[in-house]
């Protein structure tokens, strides 16, 4: 079958008869439906899909253990979650597990089949009211070093960070800034490496953490319902 195959854990057989009728008129299909969290992960390692969907709600901690089966694969699948709630809580633990995209139940179906384009050309998709969430909560993402709070940071490396809590993509970035694409991978490179952290969502955390602020009125790729980080 053409497409990306997808592998859709999740309770409720309802909404995964939906979600399969929903990707029927798309590049995507379901290629395996799993009501238990122990039959999915074992059918990431089985079957090698391309994208994981999940709702972890009941699962309790349990995404570390599905980014481990994912990333045993020789081409690790993208993780998206596709729940009900945006709790801080479920969201930490998405977030620090490394999951793709978190995505909420209640966007539309072309919102989450753009949503699943974004993840599976390696964006970052989170809701639209993560930044906001991450300043009420003060919420913290450990990352594998302490973060560096006394790095210095160019001007240009604080605005490509601006960008990165914007949501912008590297496409984006280049145009707002008038710099090349590759430029902009270089410098995220370099800020990455300057406050340890290992992508760009723990990056845009720490932006935030550090009161660095993006304008909320500037233009951005299209992500329906959702924000790229």
């Amino acid at each position: 079958m053409d497409g990306t195959a997808v592998l859709h854990i999740d309770r409720n057989q309802l909404f995964r008869e939906g979600l399969r009728r929903i990707l029927d008129d798309s590049p995507f299909y379901v290629s395996f439906e799993a009501a238990s969290f122990s039959d999915g992960v074992t059918q990431v390692v089985a079957l090698k899909p391309g994208i994981v969907i999940i709702d972890t709600n009941g699962y309790g901690e349990i995404l570390p253990e599905l980014m481990l089966s994912a990333r045993s694969v020789a081409v690790p699948p993208r993780v998206v979650v596709l729940t009900d709630t945006v709790g801080i809580p479920r969201l930490a633990s998405a977030l620090s597990a490394g999951v793709d995209g978190y995505l909420l139940k209640d966007m539309s179906a072309d919102a989450l089949k753009q949503s699943l384009r974004l993840v599976l050309m390696g964006e970052k998709v989170f809701p639209t009211d993560l930044a906001q969430l991450l300043i009420n909560n003060r919420f913290v993402v450990q990352t594998s070093e302490p973060l560096d709070r006394s790095g210095t940071l160019s001007d240009r490396e604080t605005e490509i960070l601006a960008c990165l809590v914007n949501g912008h993509s590297n496409k984006v970035i280049a145009n707002r800034l008038q710099i090349t694409e590759g430029t902009v991978k270089v410098h995220l490179k370099g800020v990455l490496k300057k406050i340890h952290a290992q992508n760009r969502t723990q990056a845009a955390i720490w932006a935030l953490q550090h009161g660095i602020v993006a304008d909320v009125t500037s233009e951005s790729d299209p992500a329906p319902d959702g924000v790229q980080l």
